[in-house]
C-alpha cells in the first residue's frame, strides 16, 4: 500500500513568511502552438520540500548531491503531538523510545505533531512547533541522516535564529518539511520514497514523498 506524504501545489498554497506565493504561467496552447505548456514561478521550499544542509552551512551538501539512500528507506515514525509555541524536547524523544522502539543509529526519523490541521489559519509559520536545541543535538549524536515533520520548519516559529537547522545541517542531516497524510501510517517503522527534483547547486526543492506500507 503506498501513501502521499506530499501537499498539493497551487497558487494557493501557503507559503512562508517573506517567500513569494506560486505562479503557474500559461505558456502554450493545444489551440495555437499544438500543445499545452505552462511556466512555473515558486520557492525552492515550497509545500512539501526537502533541506539541503546547503540552506544553512555555506560547504554543506546542495540538493542535487544528496545521496540516494538517504533519499529512500525505512524510517522511525515518531507520533509526539504539539501545541503552538511547544518544542519537541530530547526527553520527549528519550521517553517515546521508552515506551515504543528505540531509534537505530544512522537511521531517518520523522516527525508527526498534528500540527498540519493548522495549515489554512495565519498563524500556520508563526506559532507551529519545532524541535528544541537538545533535540536537535541528540538527533545529530545518533547521526540522522533524514528528519521529516508535518510541521513548516524544523524550528518553532518563533525561532528565528534556526537553531535545530543550523545544528543539524552541519552534521549533514537532510530536512523534509510539510509532510502531509502522517495520520494515515500506523506502523512505527515504515518505508518510504522521498525524491526531490535534481536541480544543480540548489538549497532546496519540492519532493515528491510516499510510504511504502506492508
Amino acid at each position: 500500500m503506498l501513501v502521499d506524504l506530499t501537499l498539493d501545489m497551487s497558487e494557493t498554497l501557503p507559503v512562508f513568511p517573506g517567500s513569494p506565493p506560486m505562479h503557474m504561467i500559461p505558456w502554450s496552447t493545444i489551440r495555437g502552438e499544438g500543445y499545452n505548456s505552462e511556466m512555473l514561478f515558486l520557492s525552492s521550499h515550497l509545500g512539501t520540500h526537502m533541506d539541503a544542509p546547503y540552506h544553512f552551512v555555506q560547504d554543506g551538501l546542495r540538493i542535487h548531491q544528496i545521496p540516494l539512500d538517504v533519499l529512500m528507506g525505512r524510517a522511525t515514525l515518531l507520533n509526539i503531538q504539539k501545541k503552538a509555541n511547544e518544542y519537541i524536547q530530547r526527553d520527549d524523544i528519550v521517553r517515546w523510545q521508552r515506551d515504543n522502539h528505540k531509534i537505530p543509529h544512522n537511521s531517518p526519523v520523522i516527525f508527526y505533531t498534528g500540527w498540519q490541521a493548522h495549515i489554512n489559519h495565519d498563524y500556520y509559520f508563526t506559532e507551529n512547533p519545532g524541535l528544541s536545541r537538545d533535540a536537535a543535538d541528540y538527533l545529530a549524536s545518533i547521526s540522522v541522516p533524514l528528519v521529516g515533520t508535518d510541521l513548516p520548519s524544523i524550528d518553532a516559529g518563533r525561532d528565528s535564529a534556526f537553531p535545530a537547522h543550523h545544528i543539524l545541517a552541519r552534521k549533514g542531516t537532510v530536512n523534509v518539511e510539510n509532510l502531509a497524510n502522517l495520520d494515515k501510517i500506523q506502523y512505527i517503522e515504515f518505508n518510504y520514497i522521498i525524491l526531490p527534483l535534481k536541480i544543480r547547486n540548489a538549497t532546496g526543492s519540492p519532493v515528491r514523498a510516499m510510504a511504502i506500507l506492508e
